[in-house]
């Protein structure tokens, strides 16, 4: 799906200033993912951005994607002392010892999963039976019950930056759940 002409469509609020969120909110935001990489990629994003806006994670994206692999969990969990050097040396990232740590951590955590057979798509959506489920459209949360039994499950495995409210952004990103605004032309169309 391409980027629509601002005018002619009604947006959710959020997505109405640049133009890299607006393409963000257009193609990828609340559209349920499926893709077992790119769920694990995404709930990494969202860990870098604690404490920064989205649009700050946005804008570094391919420079993140450079700087861990294309986020390939398996290369990513091979990384070691020298490439966390390299990585709080890269001025294209965040750069956050804490959080590069636990991307490392988390990519390990990753193909552990794999490895016990344990498919992450799946985990990711057995919260809520495999089904997206459709917010109110009306009013913007910050957590919900579920994102805190997501956190504490994934706080369990040994993920790290995934507390609540990056646990709701993380599912409001991939789909878990649409919370595009009721007017927003992307919310029928995203489930």
């Amino acid at each position: 799906m391409t980027t629509v002409d601002s005018s002619s469509v009604a947006r959710c609020s959020w997505a109405e200033g640049d133009p890299l969120i607006r393409a963000y909110h257009d193609t990828e935001w609340g559209v349920p993912q499926r893709d077992n990489r790119m769920l694990w990629e995404m709930l990494m994003l969202e860990g870098f951005q604690a404490g920064l806006s989205w649009i700050t994670i946005l804008r570094k994206r391919d420079a993140f994607r450079a700087a861990f692999a294309g986020f390939d969990p398996a290369q990513v969990a091979a990384f070691g002392a020298h490439d966390v050097a390299r990585l709080m040396a890269d001025p294209g990232i965040v750069r956050a010892r804490a959080k590069i740590e636990a991307t490392i951590k988390g990519a390990q955590i990753y193909c552990d999963m794999q490895a016990r057979g344990k498919d992450f798509a799946a985990f990711c959506w057995s919260f809520t039976e495999g089904q997206p489920i459709l917010g109110d459209g009306k009013s913007w949360l910050a957590s919900t019950a579920l994102s805190e039994t997501i956190s504490k499950e994934l706080k369990r495995r040994g993920f790290k930056f995934v507390g609540p409210t990056i646990a709701y952004a993380w599912m409001q990103a991939v789909g878990i759940v649409n919370d595009h605004a009721l007017d927003c032309f992307r919310r029928h169309e995203a489930s």
